[in-house]
């Protein structure tokens, strides 16, 4: 009796094992996008593109320039990226290979601008922040601002208090 060997791929559907590192999927739902798979991704597969007039994030993977290593998956702070045991990546449209994923950009509650952090993002920081070593009530008041907003209100509370010290100097010399 001959024993065959040789699948009638792909005629026949071939499975990977389970422990095969296949084409990376991002789920949108759990996604933040903060880019550290961007950061982490060897071949650039991973780009973001930022949109402050439509107020978008988009987190790109090009399916295509992924060498599969598995990085994204070890960096990503949501699980969001999991590596499947997906092989076939052969396409006849380029769209096949590229996965997008929209996120909202957070609004700053002051002057109404787009900032470059999702609003996801801001909420996972709010979460996993201890609150017992932070000022809640100070970080509460910033973290839904933008850069220009939250430096304006630095220098402006830095200045009040540089001012309070030297006034408050300048009365007691007067009194002594």
């Amino acid at each position: 009796m001959v024993r065959v060997i040789t699948v009638k791929y792909p005629l026949k559907e071939a499975k990977a094992p389970e422990e095969y590192r296949g084409i990376p999927y991002i789920d949108p739902q759990r996604c933040i996008g903060c880019g550290a798979c961007r950061n982490a991704c060897p071949p650039n597969a991973i780009t973001r593109e930022i949109d402050l007039e439509k107020g978008i994030k988009r987190i790109v993977l090009d399916v295509g320039r992924c060498i599969r290593c598995g990085r994204c998956e070890e960096v990503c702070p949501s699980g969001a990226i999991k590596l499947t045991n997906v092989f076939e990546a052969a396409s006849r449209q380029r769209e096949n290979h590229v996965e997008i994923v929209e996120l909202k950009l957070l609004r700053c509650s002051r002057c109404g601008k787009y900032t470059e952090f999702t609003e996801r993002q801001v909420m996972l920081a709010f979460e996993i922040l201890p609150r017992e070593v932070l000022e809640v009530e100070a970080l509460d008041k910033r973290i839904w601002l933008c850069r220009d907003c939250r430096r304006e209100i630095a220098l402006s509370d830095a200045v009040d208090k540089e001012w309070k010290w030297y006034y408050g100097k300048l009365v007691k010399s007067i009194w002594e």
